[in-house]
């Protein structure tokens, strides 16, 4: 793991369009930016605070985010997303985030993810039943 520190940062711009509205992601029956799409841009700021802070091997994968959502964006409506790393605890990566529109604040955040190794992490998926396995028979 390369050295992450409180203070990487990543900035990223989203204009809002019928896709990411509420109607559209099923949040709500407004025309406006979904508060899935919000938890959306969070991670992906996040993400991008720590583009070549990772070796190869290694990603990162989201446990925790806790969001207010304050103020809605209209369709065309482009908002300004910030990560920062505020922590750092072995794996665990803790991040705050904001996302604002001309000056206005849209939503905070705070998010925690972990640096994990992708090969043993793939590998945990084929020791764990499939969600089809999963499901009772019908006797159909």
């Amino acid at each position: 793991m390369a050295m992450i520190e409180p203070g990487n940062t990543a900035v990223i711009e989203f204009t809002t369009d019928e896709e990411a509205t509420a109607i559209a992601l099923g949040s709500g029956d407004l025309p406006v930016l979904g508060t899935p799409k919000v938890v959306a841009l969070v991670e992906e700021a996040s993400v991008a605070a720590l583009v070549g802070l990772v070796t190869d091997a290694e990603t990162t994968v989201g446990s925790h985010i806790d969001v207010d959502h304050l103020a809605p964006t209209a369709i065309g409506g482009t908002v300004v997303v910030a990560a920062t790393v505020v922590a750092v605890k072995g794996r665990r990566v803790d991040f705050e985030a904001t996302v604002s529109e001309a000056g206005t604040l849209v939503a905070k955040a705070t998010h925690v993810r972990y640096v994990i190794n992708r090969e043993s992490f793939m590998e945990s998926l084929s020791r764990q039943p499939s969600a089809v396995s999963r499901q009772p028979e019908t006797g159909d």
